[in-house]
């Protein structure tokens, strides 16, 4: 442990004053690399900035504004962002007051525009997140249904009227053990946003774990396939923790975070790379991601495949 912490100080140190040479594969790359994480106290940490990544993602209740404690938290997560000059990219999703229902149009339209009011500023947004996901059960057993293709079509209609020279994600969606439903999806999302009368994407928003955790790529090459233009992987990273299908496992994570840049650099029209996330979970968690651990202050494995991938170090 001592060993690996004199080894992580040399690494960042190093990373601050910008020594060490850049690799033949981050020279390589045709993609932007960030890391996405709700808690601002990534922003804080000499591990993060270490890294010296330009683009993080933030998943924000479509309501955000008119909710006290989810915008301040926010304001601190933006603070630490510019702070350290990181572009951020939103991610509207259900309110945490109504998790439950949907958004109509109308509600969905005036709240985004509050949000755009306040933070003038941010210019890159995704209409929803996981549209496809389906129904998920939180906590207390209460349980929400992702939007259908025609109301997501309807959401992305409506923040391209608001945010006029915004940069947009289409369709935002998560790829499965089995792509089909996911191309479906995409396929009536497209139809619904023609009989909107409007132009079709052209940067589309990809969930790959599945491909990811699985070292394949049948699911990323089917999204390519089904759409034109750029692909920004905006969720993505090695599960350390999922569920019965992926038992706690820091091994698999890194080999699969490895794997992930692979698949980042298999197609040029892939420009976007959000990992998520930064903090991991405790070993009973049913999901963990975190390229570090719990209190932010042990990296994991999978951090030093991402140093070495962006820094050479």
């Amino acid at each position: 442990m001592r060993l690996r912490q004199a080894a992580l100080a040399t690494t960042l140190a190093l990373g601050m004053t910008g020594c060490a040479a850049m690799p033949a594969a981050s020279q390589a790359a045709t993609y932007k690399t960030g890391v996405g994480d709700n808690n601002p106290a990534m922003f804080a940490s000499p591990a993060y900035k270490a890294l010296k990544t330009r683009i993080t993602r933030f998943i924000a209740p479509y309501n955000l504004v008119t909710t006290p404690a989810d915008l301040a938290t926010f304001r601190q997560w933006l603070a630490g962002a510019n702070a350290d000059h990181v572009q951020p990219l939103i991610a509207f999703y259900h309110s945490r007051v109504h998790g439950t229902k949907l958004p109509s149009i109308a509600t969905y339209t005036t709240d985004i525009k509050k949000f755009m009011k306040d933070f003038p500023s941010i210019k890159n947004y995704t209409p929803w997140n996981e549209e496809n996901r389906g129904n998920v059960t939180i906590s207390g057993g209460a349980s929400y249904d992702s939007p259908s293709a025609k109301l997501s079509a309807e959401y992305y209609v409506a923040l391209k009227k608001v945010c006029k020279g915004c940069t947009i994600v289409g369709a935002d969606v998560l790829d499965g053990s089995n792509p089909k439903p996911t191309i479906t999806y995409i396929r009536q999302f497209q139809a619904d946003v023609k009989k909107l009368h409007s132009s079709l994407p052209t940067i589309w928003g990809l969930h790959n774990y599945s491909d990811t955790n699985r070292f394949r790529d049948a699911g990323t090459k089917d999204v390519l396939a089904a759409v034109k233009g750029q692909v920004w992987l905006t969720e993505t990273g090695g599960l350390v923790n999922f569920g019965g299908a992926f038992p706690y496992s820091l091994t698999r994570a890194n080999k699969a975070v490895a794997y992930m840049f692979k698949l980042a650099k298999s197609n040029k029209r892939i420009t976007r790379l959000y990992i998520y996330n930064w903090f991991g979970e405790p070993s009973t968690a049913r999901f963990d991601a975190g390229l570090v651990d719990q209190t932010g202050t042990v990296p994991r494995p999978a951090y030093f495949t991402v140093l070495k991938q962006l820094t050479g170090l």
